[in-house]
């Protein structure tokens, strides 16, 4: 069982959900997100916005190679500027009805794999932490990643308006690497960008199962 994220550009979300209702996918989010590419990078691929689409659905391991498949096909997964998926294995799933409802009625039982070639790194900054989080991260050959928005909840002491608690606005940035370069870019976001700095950035890692849409990092 995979918990696959798709990355992709805003105007290909109709053609992705398709992908998944065609495949009897059970659970389906949508996020807003952007990439991290400086705009000379951008230039040079002739992409006008770096703005993304975030597509988060749970396949199991036949489902999430189709799944791939489709998008390498219809989305042209693979070449520049047209998004990357990301398959994360999921260790645990509550309960055997849960596992059923997942695999269309079917529950057999569940072992992931956790050894992989790849590595999703998730870091979580405070709000304008990504540029200290990627130029660190790039310092130790991290290729790019994608930034999604969020509110950081449960923090004691937080400001109030009118009796209201204000939410701290977080940045959430995600990043894949090959694993053995996995340890020296989340080291590297560490000791530049993390608590102890202005970006505050905690940072922790997922195997990836499977990647498409990294060019040369897929064929090594």
């Amino acid at each position: 069982m995979n918990y696959v994220i798709s990355i992709i550009a805003p105007e290909r979300l109709e053609i992705l959900t398709d992908l998944c209702e065609g495949l009897g996918l059970p659970l389906t989010v949508t996020l807003h997100g952007r990439g991290t590419a400086v705009q000379s990078m951008l230039d040079l691929l002739g992409i006008e916005s770096n703005e993304r689409r975030v597509v988060l659905t749970i396949a199991d391991a036949e489902k999430t190679a189709a799944l791939i498949a489709a998008q390498k096909r219809r989305l042209h997964i693979g070449v520049p500027g047209h998004g990357i998926v990301i398959a994360v294995p999921i260790k645990s799933v509550g309960g055997g009805n849960t596992v059923a409802y997942l695999n269309g009625g079917r529950s057999p039982k569940y072992t992931p794999d956790l050894s992989c070639a790849y590595e999703l790194i998730i870091a979580i900054a405070n709000e304008g932490g990504t540029d200290a989080v990627m130029n660190a991260a790039r310092a130790a050959g991290a290729r790019g990643g994608t930034v999604l928005h969020g509110k950081g909840t449960g923090a004691k002491g937080a400001p109030k308006f009118y009796n209201i608690s204000i939410a701290a606005e977080k940045e959430v940035i995600l990043i894949v690497s090959a694993a053995e370069q996995k340890a020296e870019i989340m080291r590297s976001i560490l000791r530049k960008a993390g608590p102890d700095s202005d970006a505050g950035a905690i940072v922790f890692s997922l195997p990836a199962s499977a990647v498409a849409g990294f060019g040369l990092l897929e064929e090594n």
